[in-house]
Formats: C-alpha cells, structure tokens, sequence
C-alpha cells in the first residue's frame, strides 16, 4: 500500500467516527516552508498582510505557519520525517526530497490548477513553463539561479584593472587580489581572490561554457552520449580550478564553508570575488557588506561570464523540474484555497507585498504618491515567488543587481537533462558522491588531474555507464 492510500485509508476511518463539522466561513491552512517561521516577526507579519490581501478579494484563509528547522539540511530532513510520518500541511515548500512524495501520490498535479489560474500564467518565466510540462509538482516563479561574480569596486579601481573578460584575465584578477593589500592589514598574499561553498556549482556558472561543457549530456569523439562530467572539457576546467587552488587564489575550504562562512570571508576582506545566486542576493550582500563596513560608501560590481577554449556565457539551465519550490498536498481537503494562496502570491498585490516589503519599513510614500526605499530594503527578501510580469513601481534593483538580471534573461540556454526514473536513484546518487568527491580532492591537490581517467572508470562503475545508456535512449541520435 502505497503512504498515499495508507492516508486516505486513515482519515477515511476516523472521518467514519467523527461528528460532522459545520461548515464555516473561514478556511484553514497549514503551510510549511524553510523561509517562514512564527519566531520571526517579518514572517508572522507577511502572513497577516497576505490574510488581509485575500479577505479583501472575498477569501477568509487563516494560514497557520508549521516551524521546522531553517538551515537547508535540517529543514529537509525534518520536512521528510513529519510528511513520512502522515502530517502532511496543505501548502508544502521543498528543497529536495520532493520526487520521493511525488511518486507515492502525495503532490497535486498543479497543470490545472495554473491552467484556470488569474494569474500565475502571466508570472511564469520561460524555463519555468519548461519544467511544469517536464515535473508539474512543484512551482518556483524565479528568474533561473545563474551565480554569477562580483568584487567590491573599489578594490577593482584600487587594482586598476577593468572587469574580466576572459579566463586569462580572470586568474589574473585573482593573482592581483591576493598579491594586492586590499584589505588594509598591513599584509599581502593573505586574501583569497575568489570563495565558494560546498562544491563548484558557483564556479560552473561562468566556466562551463567557456571550458565546452556545454550541457549535462554531451558526445564523445565516438559520437555517443555521456555525462559531461567525465569529458575533456570538464577535465580542463577542473584543471584550472585546482591550478587557482594551488596558487592560494581559490579558497580550498570550499568543501567545508557554508555559506554564512563564505559570505562572512567576503565581508571581512579575506577574499576579494564571491558568487552571488540571484539578483537579490547580490544586492542583499551589498548592503550586508556596507553594514560590515560603516561609513564606506562601498558598491558592487558583476563580473562577466568570460571567454574560453570552449565559447562564452552562462551554464545552460535545467529545465527537467524545479529543484526547489511550492506544492499542493494531494490529500488536502482546501485545494481551493491552497491554489488561492498560491495565484495571489502571484498577482500585482501580492507582489506588491512579497518584493516591497511593508510601507514605513522597508519603504515609503511620499504625497505624490511616489515610493521611496528606505535601507532596510538591502535584506528584505520575497519568501513566494519572483513575478517575471511584475514592475515595480520605482527601481527595485541596484544598478548592479540589474545587469545580473539582464545577463540571465540574456544568457538563458536550456539544457538536456532529464528526470530520472525512481530506479536509477542508487546510480545517480553514486556516480554523484563520485563526482563530488574526485573533484574536492582534484581541487585541494588531494589527488593529480593525471589520475582523471582513475576517477572517470569509478564514476562509470558506479552507475555513469548504465546512465549514459538510459541516457542514449531518451536523446536519441
């Protein structure tokens, strides 16, 4: 019995012994996500304006906010233990673990609730219409996450050195920084030029176009589909990365930051370029930098996606399903109300509300009726969704978050990955551990790139072969 029927069969039997509920007005909903929690007043206070949002286009929907754990990790497995345990909330955000609940039935199909929707149509950005068709599980309205450089400017003016254009010139940037004493410690050769976090996902963003990775799935030179993983062009990407490494321009600890640790690295002066995930992020961490540093009038500048051996731009997107995002809990008795939620976090009011934060806090407005941001704006932060429809009534953006945003809407490449059936989860997970691994030694200098083909012959032992036959079968010639 799948964890599906074994719901229905439970709620069907204590509905059987229960006394019928009068019908009421008000509708309840319980909502979980990473992002909202009832300790933080922000929080607490968003919920009550998206209340009052929806009672005022006729709909009473008290929204009861479930707390779990906000680190990434934590928040996934307690999220897995409290669904796995029958306590489903109406409203669900994943970070992972999603496909698992899919594929025992827990997760509404939302194509229909979109199709007759007022107005997440007009929000979707094009990938997003990709990966609804693709996994109509989840929905995550957002510009696609394309991490993209930045280094205070002026520590770029200090350098006397214009923004890179290509790998050559980035490394050098990278020598510059940390030869330079740019942080005022009286000590050169102690800033990294560049910090990352947890893998190279950050890196990939502007190097694997410029090293021919291309995609997820590219030819050999004997025409047949494998991971690019395990290509050339991948070998020499990493090369560079382990030669940035040696040099002390990267940061070998990447494996071990997380992201607090990386931003804060950024922050104090200890490396001079950290990847920013999203438009707002970036401008999240210009204002954290200018807290970090009272008095400095301090700004940001994007560096570009740079030329290579390979091309130029950004890493092609995943368009097989949202890796993260909200769903509908199949059981749910309030599909109704739950789709609402979810169409009016959509909508001109709720964006409105999501990315301008609360009049007199984040903003103001004047007799004119013009709108005027304050400073605490720097870290407010949409907890729904990223209308690609909305405008905003002044600037949203700085400057430099803008061009982050044009570059993504201008790089956009779709790539060719897919979903991968539930019986290839073991390979999949492997051949990744592989992955990861061999890399984070390839980059500390743990292992020699002259021992590459040690780790492709792993990877494909641990399933990248028999994925690269499935693979063949759903590319085709």
């Amino acid at each position: 019995m799948t964890l599906k029927k074994l719901l229905l069969a439970t709620t069907a039997v204590a509905m059987m012994g229960a006394t019928v509920a009068p019908v009421l007005a008000q509708t309840t909903l319980r909502l979980v996500s990473k992002d909202l929690l009832t300790t933080n007043p922000d929080d607490v206070r968003l919920i009550e304006e998206i209340e009052a949002g929806l009672k005022a286009k006729g709909l009473d929907i008290d929204i009861q906010t479930v707390d779990l754990p906000s680190g990434t990790a934590a928040y996934g497995e307690a999220l897995g233990v409290m669904l796995l345990s029958g306590d489903i909330p109406d409203i669900i955000y994943f970070q992972g673990g999603d496909q698992k609940m899919a594929d025992q039935g827990i997760l509404e199909d939302l194509t229909p609730w979109i199709e007759k929707s007022e107005n997440i149509k007009a929000a979707l950005w094009p990938h997003n219409v990709d990966r609804l068709a693709n996994y109509p599980y989840l929905l995550y309205i957002y510009p696609p996450r394309a991490p993209q450089p930045v280094i205070r400017k002026d520590w770029l003016d200090e350098l006397g050195l214009q923004p890179p254009t290509t790998v050559e010139e980035y490394e050098a940037l990278f020598q510059a920084i940390h030869d330079a004493d740019l942080d005022g410690d009286g000590t050169t050769g102690n800033t990294l030029g560049l910090t990352g976090f947890g893998n190279t996902a950050e890196l990939d963003s502007i190097f694997n176009q410029a090293f021919g990775v291309t995609g997820t799935w590219m030819k050999n030179g004997e025409g047949k589909w494998v991971n690019a993983r395990v290509t050339d062009a991948e070998k020499a990407k990493i090369e560079f990365y382990a030669g940035l490494a040696a040099k002390g321009l990267y940061d070998k600890e990447f494996v071990t930051n997380t992201f607090d640790i990386k931003e804060d690295k950024f922050y104090t002066g200890k490396a001079g370029v950290i990847f920013g995930s999203s438009p707002e992020v970036i401008d999240i961490y210009a204002g954290k930098m200018r807290q970090a540093h009272p008095g400095e009038d301090i700004e940001l500048v994007v560096l570009p996606a740079p030329t290579g051996p390979g091309g130029q731009g950004l890493a092609a997107v995943d368009v097989s399903k949202e890796s993260r995002g909200w769903a509908i809990s199949s059981l749910s008795e309030n599909k109704e109300a739950a789709a609402a939620v979810l169409d009016f976090m959509a909508s001109k009011e709720g964006q409105d509300l999501e990315r301008l934060g609360f009049k007199d806090v984040q903003y103001t407005v004047g007799a004119d009726g013009k709108v005027t941001f304050t400073d605490a704006i720097s870290t407010w932060y949409a907890r729904f969704f990223n209308a690609a429809n909305w405008v905003p009534p002044t600037p949203l953006l700085s400057p430099t978050a803008q061009t982050a945003l044009d570059n993504i809407k201008a790089g956009f490449k779709p790539d060719n990955a897919f979903v991968w059936p539930a019986e290839y989860a073991a390979e999949v997970d492997a051949a990744e551990q592989v992955y990861r691994s061999w890399m984070a030694r390839f980059i500390t200098g743990e292992a020699s790139i002259d021992q590459w083909q040690q780790f492709v012959d792993e990877y494909n032992a641990a399933g990248g072969a028999r994925m690269a036959e499935y693979a063949a079968t759903v590319l085709g010639e």
